[in-house]
């Protein structure tokens, strides 16, 4: 296919290798999750169902994606540990986090009813992944460990003491200050006596799900494939994902005692001493966005030619499956005030942040994560509302990055170069699939293809079919655009006094953005006035 002039801006792109040997860690957390709890009524201080559904995401995600080998998780966080010879998505940070807290996301979402079916998901829940932890060696692995379950355990004694105070007639504010003493060292125990003194709780014997967390990896176990002519079962070790509740996840013992994690991670020579969280946070491979410039966080479906084919999109063009990414873009851009204006085609979306924001104090990977899990989110809920005689057969995925642009006049290039590539793949794809349903195989239609120029294919299509490409719907020629308008004048009232205010929507649009004309039509997008070549 042909390049275009815009392809230049490919040279912005950033990749951000974790280098071998270093060990991957990806650690996810809900974003929002106190408010999330309290709409959905959670138990406090925990809800098992609530807990349960999150270790059975961990263990969907395991299943995914082989190179996960351990994970672990508490309350609305999970931990996932890569194979120390991983080469998944080549080792790209960005990619692989993204990937994780999208599908993570998307089963926590396809799953919900399973574990609340009573009741409804009222809004869509998100996740955002905390920076790729680079482990140096086996060493900090079993120290980022040994963090996260004393930081379970603190947390979970903590929660279950405030929350029995205010049952018992505390309220909040009260409760936490009784509380508010250091965590560390004998205060530990003051508040079991507290539990078991004043409520008759030993902390000890509550469930171990809530006080030790939860681990996930896999063992072998012998499963029936199949059955022989006489219906007795034939057995074979397969490799299934687990869940484990360990006193000392990260204790030699242990480890150890499972040859699988030492084999893809390694040993633990000795047990962990003093835990030293500053220690772990400085293999934090964590990425600033440069400031003073515009932030685009282009994400892409994962295998999603599997997906249409598995869901029967229509082809070349599936308008439900567009409608449905447009609607999801929606959705994001009034989710985010800091989003300015996004650009989507097929399976793909670019969302631009102002070049002033703050939003996540421009770190990569809260922002890549966040966009792609609330997209992600807003896809699986929506779905029936555009495929209402469809089930979604398994749950879709998407893959983000974050790539920085310093000038208006390059943002808007980045956003022809997309547009650019929306027709190049809309006019073939359309060649292509019309060949196909004509009686060609798709190799015979890659091979007539080949070569071909704009026109040609144009003429290809009126002479063999009779379709004049420049009147096909305008959304498949030329993508969707989503940015916020000013709709209408409310009486707001302020001080006592009636006040006029402008509210904006976010609208769908279909129209030419390579041109000049859009951008001095709509100014307020990139916060100033296009300069005119």
């Amino acid at each position: 296919m042909a390049n275009s002039k815009y392809e230049y801006v490919k040279s912005f792109e950033v990749e951000d290798e974790v280098f071998v040997p270093n060990l991957i860690i990806i650690r996810i957390d809900g974003r929002d999750f106190l408010r999330f709890s309290q709409v959905h009524n959670f138990e406090k201080p925990n809800d098992e169902r609530a807990v349960n559904l999150m270790n059975s995401c961990a263990v969907a995600v395991s299943e995914e994606y082989p190179d996960i080998v351990f994970s672990y998780g508490y309350s609305d966080e999970y931990s996932f540990v890569f194979k120390k010879s991983s080469k998944f998505y080549q080792r790209r940070a960005s990619k692989i986090l993204s990937l994780i807290v999208s599908f993570f996301t998307s089963v926590y979402v396809t799953k919900w009813k399973e574990f609340f079916p009573q009741k409804d998901l009222r809004y869509s829940p998100s996740f955002h992944a905390r920076a790729i932890i680079c482990c140096a060696s086996i060493e900090v692995l079993q120290a980022y460990l040994a963090w996260r379950q004393n930081d379970c355990h603190i947390n979970n004694q903590y929660e279950t003491c405030l929350g029995m105070l205010v049952k018992c007639g505390k309220i909040e504010s009260e409760a936490h200050e009784i509380l508010k003493s250091t965590l560390q060292g004998t205060q530990k125990q003051e508040k079991n006596e507290l539990l078991f003194q004043q409520f008759g709780i030993n902390y000890k014997k509550l469930p171990e799900l809530f006080r030790l967390g939860s681990c996930v990896f896999k063992t072998e176990v012998e499963d029936i494939v199949k059955y022989d002519e006489n219906g007795a079962p034939v057995k074979r070790l397969r490799r299934k994902a687990r869940i484990v509740h360990s006193e000392n996840i990260a204790g030699k013992k242990f480890w150890n005692e499972h040859p699988c994690l030492v084999k893809e991670l390694g040993n633990f020579e000795k047990d962990v001493g003093k835990i030293k969280p500053d220690y772990v946070r400085s293999f934090l491979f964590e990425s600033k966005l440069m400031p003073c410039t515009w932030i685009v966080i282009r994400i892409d479906g994962c295998h999603f030619h599997r997906f249409s084919e598995v869901h029967e999109f229509e082809k070349p063009n599936d308008k439900q499956a567009l409608n449905l990414m447009n609607s999801c873009a929606v959705a994001v851009l009034e989710e985010f005030q800091d989003i300015t204006f996004s650009y989507g085609v097929s399976d793909e979306y670019s969302f631009v942040l102002k070049k002033e924001t703050l939003f996540y104090q421009r770190r990569a990977s809260d922002i890549v994560s966040v966009i792609v899990s609330f997209f992600t989110s807003m896809y699986v809920m929506k779905w029936k509302e555009f495929f209402p005689h469809k089930d979604l057969k398994y749950p879709p995925s998407f893959d983000g990055r974050a790539v920085c642009y310093p000038s208006s006049n390059i943002i808007r290039d980045y956003l022809a170069w997309r547009q650019v590539d929306c027709h190049i793949n809309n006019q073939y794809n359309t060649c292509f699939w019309m060949l196909v349903m004509s009686g060609y195989s798709k190799s015979e239609a890659q091979g007539y293809l080949k070569g071909t120029q704009t026109r040609e294919k144009n003429e290809l299509l009126i002479q063999k079919f009779g379709i004049n490409y420049n009147q096909l719907p305008i959304m498949f020629r030329q993508g969707s655009s989503v940015f916020r308008v000013e709709a209408e004048k409310t009486m707001e009232f302020e001080n006592e006094s009636p006040a006029e205010k402008l509210r904006n929507k976010v609208i769908v649009t279909h129209c030419n953005i390579i041109e000049h004309s859009f951008w001095k039509e709509h100014p307020s997008i990139l916060d100033e006035e296009p300069q005119i070549h």
